[in-house]
């Protein structure tokens, strides 16, 4: 998997939802809001062509792109 066509954003979000943040947490730290947390998690869902945030999880760790 080449994960160029993620966004430096989308890849940030996702290293703080495995540090078992929720998406208001994430929306407050990064101020931006809920929905825009949403929005980055379900882009990268559509990116990668899974069908929930677990598994999104499981394969940028796999790929090296996130550390577990």
């Amino acid at each position: 998997m080449n994960g160029h066509f993620l966004t430096p954003r989308e890849l940030e979000i996702f290293k703080l939802l495995i540090q078992n943040e929720t998406t208001k947490t994430i929306a407050d730290k990064l101020h931006i809001s809920d929905k825009t947390v949403r929005n980055h998690i379900s882009n990268v869902i559509g990116k990668l062509g899974v069908a929930s945030r677990t598994q999104a999880i499981i394969l940028l760790a796999k790929s090296g792109m996130i550390e577990i």
